[in-house]
């Protein structure tokens, strides 16, 4: 404190790691940080959603894999990704990247360079035996189906670079909260893992292609996209929580 306000010493700057916590944990609004207004942040007072609200996004989001053919707003997208980026990383470093795919036409492309690669790759032999479900997934390429990005109208790729300390986590964590707030505006989502082991994993050339960095060693997609089947309940997995509960006693 100085002359009765607070203040961030100079010698302290650099070690801010701008968290704002500062400005949000005051409940008058009186700190500012970083050039930061605190009456433009939203308020928590009796808006955050209850436990039954969150268990059943939680529960009943599903993977899709049925898309309508229709592209989102660009307006929604946008928001989507935004509040996506307020998602923790280790150190607040906010080093997870957005690629986006919002219309058709780059979305085919995407298609066919993926199954060009792919055949490349099987005409070299060169899908190891525990990815060989992608070397048969081609003839269904091959003859107009879409297994890998099932027909989606949108593909997002988050990625984050070798020096992001929690890169890993950080990457996963922003897709999942992406995931949930889609559930929450009724936009589809699914974890495209057979599209990760084709671009990611047997060929990056297609992930520099489509615009993540050299330097980005951890990459996840997922497809999203306004949902053509409807869900009407939650499954049931409670019985399935494998928890261990740790004690330890003083010797």
């Amino acid at each position: 404190m100085e002359q009765g306000y607070p203040v961030l010493p100079a010698d302290k700057e650099a070690i801010c790691i701008e968290c704002q916590h500062c400005m949000t944990v005051c409940k008058p609004g009186a700190v500012s940080i970083l050039g930061l207004d605190p009456a433009d942040s939203l308020s928590l007072e009796g808006q955050l959603p209850d436990k039954q609200q969150m268990e059943l996004l939680i529960k009943g989001r599903r993977s899709i894999r049925y898309f309508q053919p229709d592209p989102l707003p660009e307006e929604t997208i946008d928001d989507l990704l935004k509040i996506a980026a307020h998602a923790p990383t280790g150190v607040n470093v906010r080093g997870v990247e957005f690629i986006v795919v919002e219309d058709r036409v780059t979305m085919d492309a995407v298609r066919q360079e993926t199954m060009e690669a792919l055949q490349e790759l099987a005409s070299r032999d060169a899908i190891p035996d525990n990815l060989c479900v992608l070397k048969n997934l081609l003839p269904l390429m091959e003859r107009g189906l879409d297994p890998i990005f099932r027909n989606a109208p949108h593909l997002l790729i988050a990625s984050a670079a070798e020096n992001v300390p929690c890169r890993e986590a950080d990457v996963f964590i922003a897709l999942s909260y992406f995931e949930l707030m889609a559930n929450s505006m009724g936009i589809g989502t699914t974890w495209c893992g057979l599209g990760k082991w084709t671009i990611v994993d047997l060929a990056p050339q297609l992930l520099h292609r489509f615009g993540v960095p050299e330097n980005h060693d951890v990459a996840y997609l997922m497809l999203f996209g306004k949902p053509d089947v409807k869900y009407y309940r939650t499954v049931q997995r409670d019985q399935d929580a494998k928890i261990s509960r740790l004690r330890l006693v003083s010797s």
